[in-house]
C-alpha cells in the first residue's frame, strides 16, 4: 500500500496548521498517512514511505529551526531515490532570505536522490485561505503522483 509521511516544525502553530490540511488532501485522495513533529521523527522513518513532505518555519535570515537540525542532520545517510517529495514552510519577508529553511530542506532531499514534485509552498506567518487550499492540491497531487508510479 502507497504511505505518506509528513514531518514538520511549528513554532506558533502556523506550520502545523498547513501540514494537518495537506495530511487531509492526502487522506481525502485515499492514501495511508503519518504526520510527526520534527521532535518525534527520526530520518530513517522516511524509508518507509512512498511520498515525503517536510514542512518547516524559517528561524532568522534562512537558518533551519532547532526542532529540525537532528532530523536534517540525521536524512545526511539516506539513500531518498524513487520518493516523491514536497516541501513546504513559514517565514517572514522582512528578512532577505524568505523560507530560506524550506530551499535547505528542498535541496537537501534532491541531493539525496528524492523527486521533489509539486514546488515549495511558501507563506508568511498565518496562511490564507489560498494558501491552504493550495496546502490540501498539494496532498492531493502527490497522492496523485503516488498512484500513477505504483
Amino acid at each position: 500500500m502507497t504511505k505518506v509521511i509528513i514531518v514538520y516544525s511549528s513554532l506558533t502553530g502556523n506550520t502545523e496548521e498547513m501540514s494537518e490540511i495537506i495530511e487531509s488532501g492526502v487522506k481525502e485522495a485515499g492514501i495511508e498517512i503519518v504526520r510527526k513533529d520534527a521532535y518525534d521523527a527520526k530520518a530513517a522513518d522516511l524509508l518507509q514511505y512512498d511520498g515525503i513532505i517536510i514542512g518547516a518555519y524559517t528561524w532568522g535570515d534562512g537558518e533551519l529551526p532547532d526542532e529540525m537540525l537532528d532530523f536534517y542532520e540525521e536524512m545526511e545517510e539516506l539513500n531518498l531515490s524513487g520518493k516523491k517529495a514536497v516541501v513546504f514552510g513559514s517565514g517572514d519577508t522582512s528578512y532577505s532570505n524568505y523560507c530560506g529553511a524550506v530551499d535547505l530542506i528542498e535541496d537537501k532531499l534532491r541531493e539525496l536522490g528524492a523527486d521533489i514534485v509539486h514546488e515549495s509552498l511558501k507563506f508568511e506567518y498565518n496562511a490564507s485561505k489560498e494558501e491552504l487550499q493550495q496546502g490540501k492540491t498539494i496532498g492531493y497531487e502527490i497522492a496523485g503522483v503516488l498512484c500513477k508510479s505504483s
